[in-house]
């Protein structure tokens, strides 16, 4: 079985001057440019999914803007497969779980934005569809959140949010560790 690499809404919108900034964007996309270089010298599987809004009011990832399109840091190249999405859930009404099987792909490593909404959203579906999932926590970002009054800042948002998914979801670790263990145990075949 493969491991393949899940690169979730790494758009342009999410970063400085983007109609929805997240804290650290760019420095989550730094860390997800090192996956990528790795699973690309190894020729495993990767998946950009894009997120393109379909819902009425939507401010932000709108279609056929320069906010919808990927950042520099990680662009798709030739042959690469390049999955859109209308929900926070990268299965829901794709063809991921397709592609995946096609590979015949059982392991996960999922990073990008944001992880309150859409790396949390992928994630938890992965895992009810019977992935083992990692997540590289410090290739992915979010915003500070409102409730009730008081601001949560992106931190706790993502610090809450990656806790959660460690508890039964996925494996949560920083770049550093997901490339030495996918170097010596063998993710990578």
């Amino acid at each position: 079985m493969k491991t393949a690499l899940i690169l979730v809404d790494i758009q342009k919108d999410y970063f400085p001057k983007g109609r929805m900034e997240v804290a650290g964007a760019a420095e989550a996309a730094q860390m997800a440019s090192r996956l990528l270089d790795h699973f690309r010298r190894h020729g495993l599987p990767v998946v950009h999914i894009q997120h393109i809004a379909a819902r009425p009011g939507a401010t932000f990832f709108l279609p056929n803007t320069e906010g919808v399109r990927f950042h520099e840091t990680v662009q798709p190249v030739s042959g690469e497969v390049v999955i859109q999405k209308h929900f926070p859930n990268s299965f829901r009404d794709t063809g991921l779980e397709e592609q995946l099987c096609s590979n015949k792909t059982k392991d996960l490593v999922v990073c990008g934005m944001m992880s309150h909404m859409c790396i949390d959203a992928t994630v938890r579906a992965a895992f009810d569809k019977g992935y083992a999932c990692t997540v590289a926590h410090d290739a992915c970002a979010t915003r500070s959140l409102e409730h009730e009054g008081s601001t949560i800042p992106s931190a706790h948002v993502h610090g809450a949010f990656m806790s959660a998914l460690s508890a039964v979801y996925a494996r949560v670790m920083p770049v550093n560790d997901i490339l030495h263990t996918l170097q010596s145990n063998g993710w990578n075949k």
